[in-house]
């Protein structure tokens, strides 16, 4: 697992989180067990090898009167892809 921060110089800065194919059916078993039991989390930690970056990041189930700071998006489209809903 790798991650990366990104400062985008306005104050904003950006995450990527890559996995390897092998640690993506542990994540989706972390996430099951956050449904089955929301008062649960874990966490996604660095190794703080190197001169810094992201050191932890905490998954948790959020209160539905919690406000929504962040949306999920859709995958990504390969070259060539027709974007769905896009007008020709």
């Amino acid at each position: 697992m790798r991650s990366e921060l990104e400062d985008w110089g306005n104050g904003w800065h950006g995450l990527r989180l890559s996995i390897k194919s092998h640690e993506i059916e542990h994540l989706i078993g972390l996430l099951q067990r956050l449904r089955q039991d929301p008062e649960q989390h874990f966490h996604i930690s660095s190794d703080y090898s190197g001169t810094g970056g992201v050191g932890d990041i905490e998954i948790s189930v959020s209160d539905d009167h919690e406000l929504s700071n962040m949306r999920l998006g859709g995958l990504a489209l390969g070259p060539g892809a027709d974007v769905p809903g896009a007008e020709a």
